[in-house]
């Protein structure tokens, strides 16, 4: 400010320099013009030169007197002058300078709301989020309350993205953000974080009561559809909570234990999970996994585990389901819900996805060659189904492996189907061209109408387990079980029950015409020669005590 008010000072001093320098300018030449004019006339009038006469036409000569205020004229003038110009140029310079302040304060605010919030929802975003809670923290502390971390994130976003395009997903996360902006209070803090997660500062928690509260009113507007591009879509969220001080006492912990609890909310599909420790499994060792999953691949850590399926008619074992396992240096066996959805995120999916394929083809070829005929069931994932390119890529492995015929089941999920219904029925048209078979796994989970599978070549409906472990104990359960089968059946398509894990369950679903079953009560899945030595003295006595 002292060096603005230095500069002005200067220019205003250079400007006033200037007007009086040329009025000095007009006094010189005045001054000349007087004596010139003087001594002429001096001359003329008493043709000499001299003091008396100079003095003598100086009071007679009235045209003298002008001449002679000349000099006081432009001396006044130009103090004058100086004076109006210096107080214009002064304002002027006051006015642009006020201007240029702010345009500057302007800018810099602008540049600093940028950098503290979203472009696409104008909400705060990350940074913005941290300073706040990290100030909300340092209250908290001082006066003994609970602060609250929700990271919440859209399920099936992406569904919708790779539908209706970016744009719609936009307008669907601008919707999100005006739904959760009415449910926040004014003392928190809504912010996105990226992509489709959002987080939410509970500045002041009275207790648990008062989270639940805020909780459910989050799930409330949330289950109301959204309408995007003349669609109503139902979009569900699952939410991660972590509190100070009894999840953590710092903004990184606090986050990262509310990411931990999101992404145990999303394995869980219930909505939202408070953080606790045991829920850890989740995402500290996730961190490592994501960058160990490709090397796993390259180390041959990847193994498959194979799950006998039932033939009730037949009584026979019909096919084993491939079931991929991860032998992990550190951390044991791992099955697949602890990175497949890793996978996913990362793009490694269809790597994987193609190494299960050409190792279920290769053990086909194996057990074929031992005199072990086994058809395989292979979980194909929606991003995978959905690659035009799927069927010749198991063209490629049986010629690889010189077999002349597929000896498999594509399973898929409802969900694969719904995303893009024309591209799924001609890839799967394709696969069944090569001689596989088509099963729609965990049916009544998912969204699919009756006329679309109608459409698609499917052979084979599989419950989800989730109805039939419980469905003794629970009638809703069996009714749906009961309702799949009668359903399966007169669309011509055979029905697998998964989580069969009793002697009981499986007379039960027996008696309901179900075709086929699966699950620990028959066998866990074992490693090829495990499986294959169960089959030789384990089969025939299920079977017996099955038909008894």
């Amino acid at each position: 400010m002292k060096n603005e008010q230095l500069a002005r000072n200067n220019n205003i001093h250079l400007l006033k320099s200037s007007v009086n320098r040329h009025a000095l300018f007009g006094l010189t030449i005045s001054l000349v013009a007087v004596i010139v004019a003087t001594l002429v006339n001096c001359y003329l009038v008493t043709g000499s030169l001299s003091l008396p006469g100079i003095y003598s036409v100086q009071k007679d000569l009235p045209i003298l007197w002008l001449l002679d205020a000349l000099p006081f004229i432009f001396l006044l003038w130009g103090q004058y002058v100086g004076s109006i110009l210096a107080y214009e140029a002064n304002t002027l310079i006051n006015d642009q300078t006020d201007e240029l302040r702010n345009q500057t304060a302007s800018l810099e605010k602008r540049v600093m709301y940028e950098a503290t919030h979203d472009s696409l929802t104008e909400l705060p975003n990350r940074v913005l989020l941290h300073d706040r809670l990290d100030r909300a923290l340092t209250t908290a502390v001082r006066y003994n309350y609970l602060v609250g971390v929700i990271i919440l994130d859209l399920d099936r976003f992406k569904e919708v993205n790779d539908t209706l395009g970016h744009f719609a997903g936009d307008k669907l996360l601008k919707q999100v953000a005006l739904r959760l902006t009415g449910v926040v209070r004014k003392s928190d803090t809504l912010a996105r974080m990226g992509g489709d997660e959002f987080a939410i500062l509970l500045t002041h928690v009275k207790d648990t009561q008062d989270l639940d509260l805020f909780i459910n009113r989050i799930l409330k507007v949330m289950v109301l559809p959204f309408k995007i591009s003349g669609m109503s879509l139902d979009l569900q969220a699952s939410m991660g909570i972590a509190l100070c001080p009894d999840h953590g006492k710092d903004v990184d912990t606090l986050i990262q234990r509310a990411e931990v609890a999101m992404y145990a909310a999303k394995q869980q599909k219930n909505g939202y999970a408070v953080y606790s420790k045991n829920l850890d499994r989740f995402s500290p060792k996730r961190l490592t996994l994501m960058g160990e999953l490709r090397q796993a691949l390259q180390r041959d850590e990847l193994v498959l585990y194979y799950q006998p399926q039932i033939d009730l008619k037949t009584r026979t074992v019909k096919q084993a389901e491939a079931l991929i396992r991860w032998e992990h240096p550190v951390h044991g066996l791992l099955p697949p819900n602890e990175f497949i959805k890793l996978a996913e995120r990362t793009g490694l999916i269809k790597d994987l996805t193609n190494w299960v394929l050409d190792e279920s083809i290769s053990q086909i070829l194996k057990w074929e060659q031992q005199d072990f005929p086994m058809t395989l069931a292979v979980n194909i994932s929606p991003s995978c189904l959905l690659n035009t390119d799927l069927p010749e890529i198991i063209i490629g492995s049986l010629g690889s492996h010189n077999l002349g015929r597929s000896m498999l089941t594509i399973e898929i999920t409802e969900t694969s189907i719904i995303q893009d219904p024309e591209l799924a029925s001609e890839v799967l048209n394709r696969l069944k061209k090569l001689g596989a078979d088509i099963s729609i796994d965990d049916f009544g989970t998912g969204y699919s109408s009756l006329a679309l599978l109608k459409k698609l070549p499917v052979s084979e409906m599989k419950i989800d387990k989730s109805f039939v472990m419980d469905m003794l104990n629970n009638d809703d359960d069996e009714t749906i079980v009961k309702s799949i089968i009668d359903l399966a059946h007169n669309l011509g398509l055979s029905v697998v029950a998964e989580g069969v894990e009793s002697l009981v369950i499986a007379q039960r679903l027996q008696q309901l015409n179900c075709d086929t079953l699966q699950g620990y009560y028959f066998s866990k899945p074992l490693p090829a020669k495990e499986f294959k030595a169960w089959h030789a003295s384990h089969a025939e006595i299920l079977m017996s005590e099955l038909l008894t």
